[in-house]
Protein backbone atom coordinates (compact mmCIF):
# COMPACT_ATOMS: atom_id res chain seq x y z
CA UNK A 1 0.00 0.00 0.00
CA UNK A 2 1.53 3.31 -1.09
CA UNK A 3 1.50 6.53 0.92
CA UNK A 4 -1.07 7.86 -1.56
CA UNK A 5 -3.32 4.87 -0.83
CA UNK A 6 -2.99 5.49 2.92
CA UNK A 7 -3.49 9.25 2.78
CA UNK A 8 -7.35 9.09 2.85
CA UNK A 9 -7.08 7.08 6.07
CA UNK A 10 -5.16 9.81 7.94
CA UNK A 11 -6.89 12.81 9.50
CA UNK A 12 -4.65 15.58 10.75
CA UNK A 13 -5.65 17.57 13.82
CA UNK A 14 -5.28 20.83 11.93
CA UNK A 15 -7.57 19.59 9.15
CA UNK A 16 -10.49 18.54 11.35
CA UNK A 17 -13.77 20.08 10.18
CA UNK A 18 -16.08 21.02 13.06
CA UNK A 19 -19.85 21.14 13.17
CA UNK A 20 -21.40 23.72 15.51
CA UNK A 21 -24.99 22.61 14.88
CA UNK A 22 -24.57 18.89 15.57
CA UNK A 23 -26.98 18.47 18.46
CA UNK A 24 -30.19 19.70 20.01
CA UNK A 25 -28.44 22.04 22.48
CA UNK A 26 -26.69 24.01 19.73
CA UNK A 27 -28.62 27.18 20.70
CA UNK A 28 -28.77 26.56 24.45
CA UNK A 29 -26.68 29.12 26.39
CA UNK A 30 -23.62 27.45 27.87
CA UNK A 31 -23.57 24.78 25.16
CA UNK A 32 -23.79 26.85 22.00
CA UNK A 33 -20.04 27.18 21.43
CA UNK A 34 -19.14 23.51 21.30
CA UNK A 35 -17.75 21.88 18.18
CA UNK A 36 -18.40 18.28 17.18
CA UNK A 37 -16.12 16.21 14.95
CA UNK A 38 -16.88 12.93 13.19
CA UNK A 39 -13.53 11.40 12.28
CA UNK A 40 -14.36 7.75 11.50
CA UNK A 41 -17.85 6.32 10.89
CA UNK A 42 -21.25 7.94 10.70
CA UNK A 43 -21.16 9.38 14.20
CA UNK A 44 -24.26 10.45 16.10
CA UNK A 45 -24.79 13.99 14.83
CA UNK A 46 -28.39 15.15 14.39
CA UNK A 47 -27.38 17.72 11.76
CA UNK A 48 -26.82 17.37 7.99
CA UNK A 49 -23.97 19.88 8.40
CA UNK A 50 -21.74 17.25 10.07
CA UNK A 51 -18.66 16.40 8.00
CA UNK A 52 -17.47 12.78 8.05
CA UNK A 53 -13.73 12.44 7.45
CA UNK A 54 -13.46 8.65 7.01
CA UNK A 55 -16.64 6.74 6.24
CA UNK A 56 -15.06 3.26 6.09
CA UNK A 57 -16.84 0.93 8.58
CA UNK A 58 -14.60 -0.13 11.46
CA UNK A 59 -17.09 -1.67 13.87
CA UNK A 60 -16.76 1.48 15.99
CA UNK A 61 -16.80 5.26 15.54
CA UNK A 62 -14.11 7.82 16.30
CA UNK A 63 -15.10 11.40 17.02
CA UNK A 64 -14.10 14.40 19.09
CA UNK A 65 -15.54 17.35 20.96
CA UNK A 66 -13.85 20.73 21.12
CA UNK A 67 -15.03 23.36 23.59
CA UNK A 68 -13.86 26.71 24.95
CA UNK A 69 -13.72 27.24 28.73
CA UNK A 70 -17.03 26.96 30.60
CA UNK A 71 -18.76 25.34 27.60
CA UNK A 72 -20.89 22.30 28.48
CA UNK A 73 -22.17 19.24 26.62
CA UNK A 74 -25.71 18.49 27.83
CA UNK A 75 -26.88 15.33 29.58
CA UNK A 76 -27.40 12.44 27.15
CA UNK A 77 -26.95 8.70 26.71
CA UNK A 78 -26.13 6.18 23.98
CA UNK A 79 -27.21 2.59 23.45
CA UNK A 80 -23.58 1.50 23.12
CA UNK A 81 -20.21 2.25 24.70
CA UNK A 82 -18.85 5.78 24.86
CA UNK A 83 -15.18 6.22 25.71
CA UNK A 84 -13.36 9.54 25.98
CA UNK A 85 -9.72 10.41 26.45
CA UNK A 86 -8.54 13.95 27.02
CA UNK A 87 -6.26 15.35 24.35
CA UNK A 88 -6.03 18.85 25.81
CA UNK A 89 -7.60 20.90 28.55
CA UNK A 90 -9.16 20.04 31.89
CA UNK A 91 -12.61 18.46 31.88
CA UNK A 92 -15.35 17.69 34.36
CA UNK A 93 -17.59 14.73 33.54
CA UNK A 94 -20.86 14.38 35.41
CA UNK A 95 -23.78 11.97 35.27
CA UNK A 96 -27.25 11.06 36.54
CA UNK A 97 -30.79 12.28 35.87
CA UNK A 98 -29.84 15.84 36.80
CA UNK A 99 -26.06 15.47 36.48
CA UNK A 100 -25.62 15.31 40.25
CA UNK A 101 -25.15 11.56 40.91
CA UNK A 102 -21.38 11.71 40.50
CA UNK A 103 -18.51 13.45 38.73
CA UNK A 104 -14.83 13.16 37.90
CA UNK A 105 -12.20 15.60 36.63
CA UNK A 106 -9.89 14.38 33.87
CA UNK A 107 -6.53 15.74 32.70
CA UNK A 108 -4.68 15.19 29.38
CA UNK A 109 -4.23 11.49 28.62
CA UNK A 110 -6.83 10.27 31.14
CA UNK A 111 -9.47 7.91 29.74
CA UNK A 112 -13.09 7.30 30.78
CA UNK A 113 -15.22 4.33 29.69
CA UNK A 114 -18.55 5.98 30.50
CA UNK A 115 -21.23 3.55 31.70
CA UNK A 116 -24.23 3.23 29.42
CA UNK A 117 -27.72 3.46 30.84
CA UNK A 118 -27.02 6.76 32.62
CA UNK A 119 -27.23 10.34 31.41
CA UNK A 120 -23.81 11.95 31.15
CA UNK A 121 -22.41 15.35 30.26
CA UNK A 122 -19.08 17.14 30.33
CA UNK A 123 -17.64 20.63 30.41
CA UNK A 124 -14.30 22.29 29.83
CA UNK A 125 -13.18 23.65 33.20
CA UNK A 126 -9.73 24.68 31.96
CA UNK A 127 -8.52 28.08 30.84
CA UNK A 128 -8.06 27.35 27.12
CA UNK A 129 -9.90 25.62 24.29
CA UNK A 130 -9.87 21.88 25.00
CA UNK A 131 -10.35 18.72 22.97
CA UNK A 132 -11.52 15.26 23.97
CA UNK A 133 -11.38 12.28 21.61
CA UNK A 134 -14.26 9.82 21.56
CA UNK A 135 -14.77 6.13 20.71
CA UNK A 136 -18.34 4.94 20.21
CA UNK A 137 -19.35 1.31 19.88
CA UNK A 138 -20.88 -0.04 16.66
CA UNK A 139 -20.93 1.22 13.10
CA UNK A 140 -24.23 3.03 13.67
CA UNK A 141 -23.08 4.45 17.03
CA UNK A 142 -26.06 2.98 18.79
CA UNK A 143 -28.70 4.62 16.62
CA UNK A 144 -28.32 8.15 17.94
CA UNK A 145 -28.56 10.06 21.20
CA UNK A 146 -31.05 9.91 24.05
CA UNK A 147 -31.39 13.27 25.81
CA UNK A 148 -32.46 14.03 29.34
CA UNK A 149 -36.00 15.50 29.20
CA UNK A 150 -34.92 18.93 30.43
CA UNK A 151 -32.40 19.21 27.57
CA UNK A 152 -35.13 18.71 24.96
CA UNK A 153 -37.45 21.15 26.74
CA UNK A 154 -34.79 23.85 27.07
CA UNK A 155 -33.75 23.44 23.43
CA UNK A 156 -37.32 24.06 22.30
CA UNK A 157 -37.24 27.36 24.22
CA UNK A 158 -34.31 28.37 22.00
CA UNK A 159 -35.82 27.30 18.68
CA UNK A 160 -34.54 23.74 18.15
CA UNK A 161 -36.84 20.73 17.90
CA UNK A 162 -35.69 17.15 17.45
CA UNK A 163 -37.98 15.04 15.30
CA UNK A 164 -38.71 11.38 15.95
CA UNK A 165 -36.72 10.75 12.74
CA UNK A 166 -33.58 11.84 14.60
CA UNK A 167 -33.22 15.12 12.69
CA UNK A 168 -33.07 18.68 14.03
CA UNK A 169 -35.38 21.48 12.92
CA UNK A 170 -34.46 25.10 13.61
CA UNK A 171 -37.33 27.56 13.89
CA UNK A 172 -34.80 30.40 13.70
CA UNK A 173 -34.21 29.31 10.10
CA UNK A 174 -37.91 28.94 9.36
CA UNK A 175 -37.83 25.17 9.64
CA UNK A 176 -40.64 23.08 11.11
CA UNK A 177 -41.48 19.43 11.55
CA UNK A 178 -42.47 17.85 8.21
CA UNK A 179 -45.82 16.12 7.81
CA UNK A 180 -45.73 12.73 9.49
CA UNK A 181 -42.81 13.64 11.75
CA UNK A 182 -43.53 14.14 15.43
CA UNK A 183 -41.30 15.64 18.14
CA UNK A 184 -38.93 13.16 19.72
CA UNK A 185 -40.79 11.88 22.80
CA UNK A 186 -39.20 12.53 26.17
CA UNK A 187 -38.74 9.70 28.63
CA UNK A 188 -41.57 9.31 31.10
CA UNK A 189 -41.07 9.08 34.85
CA UNK A 190 -41.30 5.27 34.87
CA UNK A 191 -38.51 5.03 32.29
CA UNK A 192 -36.40 7.56 34.16
CA UNK A 193 -36.87 5.73 37.46
CA UNK A 194 -35.30 2.58 35.98
CA UNK A 195 -32.04 4.36 35.23
CA UNK A 196 -29.28 3.78 37.80
CA UNK A 197 -27.69 6.69 39.65
CA UNK A 198 -24.17 5.39 40.39
CA UNK A 199 -22.01 7.50 42.67
CA UNK A 200 -18.47 8.63 41.96
CA UNK A 201 -17.19 5.80 44.18
CA UNK A 202 -19.24 3.31 42.14
CA UNK A 203 -17.87 4.47 38.79
CA UNK A 204 -14.22 5.44 39.21
CA UNK A 205 -12.53 2.09 39.99
CA UNK A 206 -13.84 0.26 36.92
CA UNK A 207 -14.33 3.05 34.40
CA UNK A 208 -11.48 5.59 34.73
CA UNK A 209 -7.74 5.14 34.06
CA UNK A 210 -5.23 7.92 34.72
CA UNK A 211 -2.54 8.82 32.20
CA UNK A 212 0.41 8.67 34.57
CA UNK A 213 -0.71 5.31 35.95
CA UNK A 214 -0.82 3.98 32.39
CA UNK A 215 2.64 5.40 31.67
CA UNK A 216 4.03 3.50 34.65
CA UNK A 217 2.27 0.26 33.66
CA UNK A 218 3.38 0.46 30.02
CA UNK A 219 7.09 0.58 30.81
CA UNK A 220 7.81 -2.77 29.11
CA UNK A 221 4.82 -3.70 26.97
CA UNK A 222 1.59 -2.02 25.85
CA UNK A 223 -1.24 -2.00 28.37
CA UNK A 224 -4.73 -3.17 27.45
CA UNK A 225 -6.87 -0.42 28.95
CA UNK A 226 -10.32 -1.53 27.76
CA UNK A 227 -11.01 -5.14 26.82
CA UNK A 228 -11.95 -8.53 28.15
CA UNK A 229 -8.67 -8.63 30.13
CA UNK A 230 -8.18 -4.86 30.34
CA UNK A 231 -7.65 -2.60 33.32
CA UNK A 232 -11.19 -1.40 32.67
CA UNK A 233 -12.68 -4.80 31.96
CA UNK A 234 -15.32 -4.60 29.27
CA UNK A 235 -16.28 -5.96 25.84
CA UNK A 236 -17.81 -2.94 24.05
CA UNK A 237 -17.01 -4.03 20.46
CA UNK A 238 -13.41 -2.77 20.52
CA UNK A 239 -10.24 -2.91 22.59
CA UNK A 240 -8.10 0.05 23.61
CA UNK A 241 -4.35 -0.29 24.22
CA UNK A 242 -1.91 2.29 25.58
CA UNK A 243 1.61 2.41 24.12
CA UNK A 244 4.61 4.45 25.29
CA UNK A 245 8.16 4.91 24.08
CA UNK A 246 9.27 2.11 26.39
CA UNK A 247 6.66 -0.37 25.15
CA UNK A 248 6.71 0.49 21.43
CA UNK A 249 8.41 -1.92 19.05
CA UNK A 250 9.64 -1.78 15.46
CA UNK A 251 8.46 -5.34 14.95
CA UNK A 252 5.73 -5.44 12.31
CA UNK A 253 2.30 -6.64 13.47
CA UNK A 254 -1.26 -6.72 12.09
CA UNK A 255 -4.84 -7.33 13.20
CA UNK A 256 -7.74 -9.11 11.52
CA UNK A 257 -9.93 -6.07 12.25
CA UNK A 258 -9.34 -2.40 11.38
CA UNK A 259 -7.32 -0.50 13.98
CA UNK A 260 -6.82 3.17 14.74
CA UNK A 261 -3.74 4.98 16.07
CA UNK A 262 -4.28 8.16 18.10
CA UNK A 263 -1.18 9.88 19.56
CA UNK A 264 -1.57 11.66 22.89
CA UNK A 265 2.02 12.82 23.39
CA UNK A 266 4.99 13.11 21.05
CA UNK A 267 5.45 12.30 17.37
CA UNK A 268 5.09 8.73 16.11
CA UNK A 269 6.48 7.16 12.92
CA UNK A 270 4.22 4.52 11.44
CA UNK A 271 5.87 2.16 8.94
CA UNK A 272 4.27 -0.40 6.67
CA UNK A 273 5.31 -2.29 3.56
CA UNK A 274 5.17 0.47 1.00
CA UNK A 275 5.30 3.60 3.06
CA UNK A 276 5.83 5.60 6.23
CA UNK A 277 4.15 8.56 7.93
CA UNK A 278 4.66 10.64 11.09
CA UNK A 279 1.68 11.35 13.36
CA UNK A 280 1.36 14.15 15.92
CA UNK A 281 -1.00 14.47 18.92
CA UNK A 282 -4.55 14.89 17.71
CA UNK A 283 -3.92 13.08 14.43
CA UNK A 284 -5.93 9.93 13.69
CA UNK A 285 -4.78 7.07 11.45
CA UNK A 286 -6.93 4.16 10.30
CA UNK A 287 -4.91 1.00 9.61
CA UNK A 288 -6.58 -1.58 7.35
CA UNK A 289 -7.09 -5.10 8.65
CA UNK A 290 -4.20 -7.52 7.97
CA UNK A 291 -1.76 -4.72 7.09
CA UNK A 292 1.57 -5.34 8.84
CA UNK A 293 2.84 -2.12 10.42
CA UNK A 294 4.79 -0.69 13.34
CA UNK A 295 4.57 2.53 15.36
CA UNK A 296 7.51 4.04 17.26
CA UNK A 297 8.35 7.54 18.54
CA UNK A 298 10.19 9.59 15.92
CA UNK A 299 11.67 12.20 18.30
CA UNK A 300 13.05 12.27 21.82
CA UNK A 301 10.85 13.21 24.74
CA UNK A 302 7.56 12.02 26.16
CA UNK A 303 5.57 9.80 23.79
CA UNK A 304 2.29 7.92 24.21
CA UNK A 305 -0.59 6.83 22.02
CA UNK A 306 -3.91 5.02 22.22
CA UNK A 307 -4.58 2.15 19.81
CA UNK A 308 -8.15 1.04 19.12
CA UNK A 309 -8.82 -2.38 17.56
CA UNK A 310 -12.23 -3.69 16.53
CA UNK A 311 -13.50 -6.97 17.96
CA UNK A 312 -16.43 -9.27 17.26
CA UNK A 313 -18.08 -8.45 20.57
CA UNK A 314 -21.48 -6.75 20.35
CA UNK A 315 -21.33 -3.04 21.04
CA UNK A 316 -23.52 -3.42 24.09
CA UNK A 317 -23.96 -1.90 27.51
CA UNK A 318 -21.00 -1.31 29.80
CA UNK A 319 -22.68 -0.54 33.16
CA UNK A 320 -23.06 -3.64 35.34
CA UNK A 321 -23.63 -1.96 38.67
Amino acid sequence: MTPQDMEPRIVRYGELQPCKTAFIDAHTPGSNQKENFTIIGGGVSESPDQHVHISIPHGFNIGAAGQPPKCRNSLHDHHTAEVFFVLSGRWRFFWGRWGTAGEVTLEPGDIFNIPTGIFRGFENIGTDYGMIMAILGGDDAGGGVMWAPQVIEEAADHGLVLGDNGKLYDSKKGQHLPDGVKPMPVMNEDELAKRPEPTTADVLPNHVARYWDLVALADRKPVTVIGETGLLRDRPGFEVDFVTRESATEEMHSYDHPSVLMPVKGHWRVDWDGGSVVLAPGDTMSVPENLAHSAVPSMTGEAALYRVVGTDDPAGATWRG
